[in-house]
């Protein structure tokens, strides 16, 4: 019951609570050092998780090995456009038989790859050693052991079993998937919409426009991922549905803060020099686009939420292009 979780960013730390109140031990990998002992010294994340004690089964550690130790779940939960990089590093360190459970919620730049698929192509584990974990899970409300809900997928049925049993806590309630591809589809695309629902926000609209977005961005999202493969009742739960009202509705959520900056006029440069975590949408935006259009499906979402990053579009100019586009049916 030993787990290694790379990341002691909020979620990472988040998770790595449910996965101590669940019964493991847990070893958290921090990129700075200095991080990590004063984890293990304060019992406290002060950089992230402000005021949330840690239990004794949890410390931190800056030495790799040490953190995969004994480790037979391993759980990534570092920037997606970082995985490769950092993985290709963990790899030779990883035990041959450890489950690798991905927490990213992001589509690689350049590649396209999916999380599951950069983990596949670095570690060669096959899909049974393969998983990942996504739903409607704000790490500040996770850590305060606030009830959530969330999907565990494994292509292989027996391994999702096995991972759900080891995070289901008494306040975290995971249900099992082997839709891979709906989950991380689900999850890579909500933080998309979450920055266009921010920027509406930011813009001073209500909640008749914040609920259209969510709800032309749930359908862009269904239609891409049943174009690839995805079970589309996926997109309705917890790793679509679920995720996406959770990170487009809170303030909590940092994509659709990122959104609400930008709204009210902040640069990206502002809002990334503001901040020490990373919106995921941000760079995803992009990545969702490409994809889409190498699936040949409209995206218009993806295109404006891109637009506006890399600064040929205003907010106020993305809304009005959204207005401008030709009317066709809802299920069209």
């Amino acid at each position: 019951m030993s787990v290694a979780v790379f990341g002691a960013g909020s979620w990472g730390t988040a998770f790595s609570l449910v996965l101590a109140d669940a019964g493991n031990d847990v070893t958290i990998w921090s990129r700075r050092e200095e991080l990590a002992v004063t984890i293990n010294e304060s019992r406290e994340n002060a950089d992230y998780l402000p005021g949330i004690a840690l239990p004794p089964a949890i410390t931190a550690t800056h030495d790799v090995e040490r953190a995969l130790d004994g480790a037979d779940v391993v759980v990534l939960a570092v920037p997606s456009q970082s995985l490769r990089e950092n993985l290709t590093a963990w790899a030779p360190y990883v035990a041959s038989s450890a489950v690798l459970v991905s927490l990213m919620k992001g589509v690689e730049l350049g590649t396209l790859d999916r999380m599951s698929q950069v983990i596949a192509e670095v570690t060669g584990a096959g899909p049974e050693r393969v998983a990942v974990v996504s739903g409607p899970n704000l790490a500040k409300e996770i850590a305060r052991r606030e009830p959530a809900a969330s999907v565990v997928a494994c292509e292989d049925e027996d391994v999702a079993r096995v991972l759900q049993q080891r995070v289901h806590s008494p306040a975290f309630r995971p249900y099992t998937s082997t839709d891979v591809i709906g989950c991380e589809l689900g999850g890579a695309y909500k933080n998309v919409v979450a920055i266009a629902v921010g920027m509406a926000v930011g813009l001073g609209f209500g909640d008749n426009t914040t609920a259209s977005v969510i709800t032309r961005g749930l359908a862009e999202t269904a239609r891409l991922a049943t174009r690839l493969g995805a079970n589309p009742l996926t997109l309705m739960g917890l790793a679509g549905l679920g995720d996406l009202v959770a990170t487009c509705s809170s303030p909590l959520s940092r994509n659709r803060t990122f959104g609400e900056r930008l709204g009210q006029g902040m640069s990206v440069e502002e809002i990334m020099a503001s901040t020490h975590q990373v919106a995921e949408g941000a760079k995803s935006s992009h990545s969702l686009r490409e994809l889409a259009a190498r699936s040949e499906v409209d995206a218009p979402v993806a295109i404006y939420v891109d637009e506006v990053l890399n600064g040929r579009l205003t907010p106020e100019q993305m809304m009005d292009d959204v207005l401008g586009r030709p009317t066709k049916a809802e299920t069209e």
